[in-house]
Formats: C-alpha cells, structure tokens, sequence
C-alpha cells in the first residue's frame, strides 16, 4: 500500500508539473530603442529560440521596434501588458511625413487576425481614406494631400468611423489606401494637419495568445473584462482544459481517502479510482474526435452549407456568372443579404473526410488580394465552394476591351495586388502553395478594382495527374502554361510556373493586346514574349499620347514581365522579387535575354501535346501543396 501511494504521487505530480511548463514558455526581456523589457509573447527576431512566441515576432531596425503585420511594416510605439495592448504606426506615416501608408490596411482585417482580434477604440476610432480625384473636390479641399497632387489627379484624406459611421467617395474619386487611426477628440471637418497627428499617433490593438490558440482549436474567442484585467476567452464547447482542474479534485479526494482507509477498504478505492481514470481518459478521447470531425460554424472556420442550402441561396441556379475547368459559378445571396458565389464543382476522387480536411485548410488562407473563402457543400455527390461575389467580375474584360479601359496607374496597382497574392501563397501563407491556373479570369476585381485571386488551392481538391491538368487545358489557359507544365523535358515544375504565367499577364497588359492565337501558338508560328520583345525592339509598341509616367510603366510592366516568360526556370525571378521589382525604380532594371522557346525536337513535343491535353502530367512526385 505504501509503494502504490508513492508511485501514483510521483505520477500526479509529473503530470501537473508537465501541464504547468507547457502554459509557462521561457520568458525572456530584451529592448530595442525606445521600447524596453519586451516580453512574452513577444520576442525579437535575434532572442534565443526558446524565447517569446514565435506568431508575436519583432524586429529591431534602426533602433526602432517594427512589426511585420500582414506584409506592412509598423513601428512598435508601445506595448502594454497589463491592457494586453500594442500601439503601432505605419512606418511611412510615423514621422508625420507626407506619403501614403506603407500598406492599406483596414480594420476587418485587423479583426479577422486570430493574434490581434480586436482595436482600441479609447476616444474615437476612425478609419482614414486616401482618395484620388479626376478633379478638385470643394469639400475635401482642407484634406489635400500636397505631395501626392498633381496636375492630373489630386489625393485627399477623407475619414469614416464612428460616430461618422460613412462619409461617401465622390464619384470621381477612388480608394488607393486605408489605414486605422484614433483621436482624443471627435474629428467631422477633417483638415490634413489633423490627418498627419492622426497618422503619426497611430492605433492600439489588442493581442491575444488565448484568442489564437482558440482559433486554431476551430473556437471562437470572446472578449471579457475581469476586474481591470482583459482577456480573450474560449467558448465552452467541450474544452479539455477547463475540466482539468475537476479531474484533479477527484484524483486527490480518491487518493486521501486511499490513505486514510484500511488494507480491509483498498479494493473499494481502487475501483473507484480506475472507474475515474477510465471517465477521464474515454472523455478526452471523445473530445478529440469532436474537435478532429466537428464542422459547426466558428468565426475562424468555413461554414459548412447542405445541398438545398446550396440551391436556396442560389435561387436553384438560376443566375449563372461563369463557367470554368471545374465547373459552373452561380450567383447567390446569404440569408443576411450578402452576396456570394457558389463555384459547382465536379466530382472529387479525394473522398467527403479528406474533401473537408483540404477545405478547412483552404480556408485559413487570407490576404487582400485573395478572394474571400465563406464556405462549402459535401453532400454525396455534390461539391461546392462558396466565396465572396466580387461586382466587377474578371481582369480580362477589362485589360482587352476598348469601352473598359484602366489608366496605367491603375494597372501597375492591379499587377502590383495580384504579385502580392501569388507571393503569398508561394510562401508567406505558410503552406507553400502553386496556383497552377494564372490568368486574367481568374483574377477578380471588388468594388473598388482591387484585384483578388481565385481558384487558389483548386489543384489539392483534384490531386490525380490527370484531373487538374486535363480540366483546365483549355485554349485559354494553355497559352499562360509554363513550358515545365506541358513538358517535363524543360525542367521540375514549382513555384516558378506561376511566375511564367504571372509575366505572360504583365505583357499583355504591357502590350495592351491580347495574346496570340492558341493555334498559332500549338502550330509553332508565334511566340508571345518573343513576339512582343521584337515589337519592342522595333519600337512598335510605343504609346500614343502617352505621358512620361504611364511610358515608364508600360516598360517596367513588359521588362519584368520577360523575365518571368523565361523558358528556363532558373533565370525566372521569384514572386518576391516580382514585387520588389514591380515597387522599385525602372532604373534598376535590366533588359532580359530575348526569349528562346523552343528547339525542333521540343516543337514536337508540343504540338503531339496540345492535341491531346490529357497527357499534360506533373510529375508523380510533385505535391500540388508544396
């Protein structure tokens, strides 16, 4: 009796202590400027590996703390922890100079951050709208913006939150950045000098290490105030933490009374006890099975629809907007009078399990440049995908039509967005994803043009070699295939075949001109980047009437876009560079080598190919996620 309670102490006391390091993570202090003692969950990127969180990064540049949130850059102005709190200001408004933020960002999106789901709105919380103007607009003339207005566009702030609640865009005007700010006092005239205090002060977020952690669980987390402390909660649905301490209270009564008793009442003990250890360990089971299968609606998880949701929300399919190598797109609208668009997919060979497993992991990914994921349909044989409806339909409507025409500003914006969303799925969404199917259809475009990709992930619903290839072999899209995806004998297929068809979209809006004929192409008489680098060279491609400006960008479009268009993978930019160089100065770059397709031998291939879509194969080895 004396071994087995000294053997069972040893246990409950490894167990507790093993809980207890796992919520308790190495805290260290370090300083970067003047922002000292930072602490967990915070870390800068030189602490040990063991310090800090990782998903709660800093950086220490300059001296000055930056974090590095969603792809912009903000310095670190304060942290509190007591108010679980973070003060940051774009680093391109920090210092009250004249500039447009370093990136726009808005504040669904701050929510939508499982890190930091919530702002401070301490006074009053505004949102800051950069606009440009056609022409010069009477009720936004104290907002001006004096650096970024010229003689053929004028750039005003204009402000819209609570208790404003909206302050509409002229009609001549478009949003080319947002950005969160607070002021002590209520702001409605706003003057550009109030702009700047806006900006330099910046805007406080709540972080949240329980709130992530809830979100990875596929919980939501709610906000709660205890005393003057403010914390994020997770919703009670079977959480295995909370009904910790309750085991432990039953163990240690069943151990007392264990001891207390004597060597006539051990059987009783005993069996009380296994009967406890086996309640815990079948409900810990059960939990995780729930938590693996369960598909209920949380803020951070798709929803998941039946079919005659499908077919209510879509009004039976009666308005059909699209159609693709994976099925039909239709039309619909949310209970709540959102709208959306419900993508009819083709029969899946993944099975309903791992069909729902891929989509919960498709749903994770978020970007501004991405189309909005909301939910999906597995019921038998039907598959469906629901996203955000975008109002101005697809890019290629646009770039190749006379009556809708953007400006070049406008399409270095849109190349500029799309670039960002295809190096987010290329590695900074964590998962390392290729596209496969870049092409201005499937680049949508919002409310406000701003571009969003679609059909990202489609390739890990449809993961047989001849499902994803042979679907979207159309004559549409096999003109943006990289060589590497028609034929092996060019190179391994990876990130960088997005980087092909990405360049084969920046020449045709360098060009203004669609490309050639796809049977000209499969019949070896044209190739596109090759074609359109001998049109530049014989200055065919120089722009009437254009200014300075929009010359300089129609060649910063057609250089970077050569260089994606090599034919060897190797002399092909990544999408990070893409961007650096879609943001950097034309002086910078060079002239690439003229494009060089194909030899007699690869013609062939090609041709014998094209004629029979079906055997476009990947590699077996390739793994479309990776």
């Amino acid at each position: 009796m004396k071994n087995f309670s000294a053997l069972f102490s040893l246990l409950i006391f490894l167990f507790i202590n093993a809980t207890e390091a796992r919520k308790n993570p190495q805290i260290c202090l370090s300083s970067c400027g003047d922002i000292h003692d930072i602490s967990y969950p915070f870390r800068l990127e030189e602490d040990p590996a063991g310090c800090g969180d990782p998903d709660f990064q800093l950086s220490c540049k300059n001296n000055k703390t930056i974090l590095n949130f969603h792809g912009g850059l903000y310095y670190v102005k304060r942290i509190s922890y007591d108010k679980r709190t973070i003060r940051v200001a774009d680093v391109n408004l920090a210092n009250g100079s004249c500039s447009l933020p370093n990136r726009s960002l808005s504040i669904q999106e701050v929510q939508m951050d499982a890190r930091y789901p919530g702002l401070v709105n301490y006074n009053y919380l505004y949102t800051l709208n950069f606009v440009r103007c056609s022409n010069n607009i009477s009720d936004l003339a104290n907002s001006r913006v004096p650096c970024l207005s010229g003689n053929t566009s004028l750039v005003y702030v204009n402000i819209t939150g609570y208790p404003l609640f909206s302050n509409d865009v002229p009609k001549s005007c478009e949003v080319i950045s947002t950005v969160p700010a607070f002021y002590k006092i209520m702001v409605q005239n706003l003057s550009y000098e109030t702009a700047l205090k806006m900006q330099e002060s910046g805007f406080d977020m709540r972080w949240s290490v329980e709130c992530r952690d809830c979100r990875a669980k596929g919980r939501g987390c709610v906000y709660k105030t205890r005393d003057t402390t403010y914390l994020f909660n997770c919703e009670k649905e079977y959480d295995y933490e909370a009904e910790l301490p309750l085991i432990y209270t039953y163990i240690v009564a069943m151990f007392l009374f264990a001891i207390i008793s004597t060597v006539r009442f051990i059987l009783l003990p005993v069996v009380i006890l296994a009967f406890i250890l086996h309640k815990y360990f079948s409900m810990r089971k059960k939990t995780d099975v729930r938590e693996n299968s369960s598909q209920d609606p949380h803020p951070s998880t798709p929803e998941r629809y039946t079919y005659p949701d499908i077919l209510a929300m879509s009004n039976n399919f009666r308005d059909k907007i699209g159609q693709g190598c994976f099925g039909s797109v239709y039309k619909g609208q949310l209970p709540g009078g959102c709208s959306i668009a419900v993508k009819m997919l083709g029969s899946s060979k993944l099975g309903e399990e791992k069909f729902i497993n891929e989509v919960s992991t498709i749903s994770k990914i978020q970007h501004p440049n991405m189309v909005p994921f909301l939910g999906f349909c597995s019921e038998g044989s039907k598959y469906a995908l629901v996203t955000q409806y975008m109002p101005n339909g697809t890019l290629d409507k646009y770039i190749f039509s006379n009556s809708h025409s953007f400006s070049w500003e406008k399409l270095h914006e849109i190349a500029l967005g799309t670039a960002r969303g295809i190096e987010f799925l290329h590695g900074r969404s964590g998962a390392c994803i290729v596209h496969f199917d870049i092409k201005p259809q499937n680049i949508l475009l919002d409310q406000n043009f701003i571009p969003k990709i679609a059909d990202y992930c489609l390739a890990k619903l449809y993961p047989k070699k001849h499902d994803f290839m042979s679907m979207c072999a159309t004559s549409e899209t096999v003109g943006y295939m990289a060589p590497e995806l028609i034929s092996r004998g060019f190179g391994a297929v990876s990130c960088k075949s997005d980087v092909y068809s990405f360049g084969m979209l920046l020449l045709e809006l360098a060009s203004k001109r669609r490309k050639v004929d796809v049977d000209a192409i499969n019949s070896s008489k044209v190739h596109f980047p090759s074609w359109v680098y001998e049109l530049n060279e014989k200055g065919d491609l120089e722009l009437e009437n254009a200014t300075k400006s929009d010359a300089t960008i129609a060649r910063k479009l057609l250089i970077i876009g050569l260089w994606c268009t090599q034919t060897k993978v190797s002399q092909r930019p990544s999408m990070t560079r893409v961007v650096e160089m879609l943001q950097g100065n034309i002086d910078d770059l060079e002239m690439p080598p003229k494009p060089v397709f194909f030899s007699a031998q690869d013609k062939c291939i090609i041709e014998a190919q094209s004629d029979s879509p079906k055997e476009m194969l990947l590699p077996e080895s390739m793994e479309r996620s990776s």
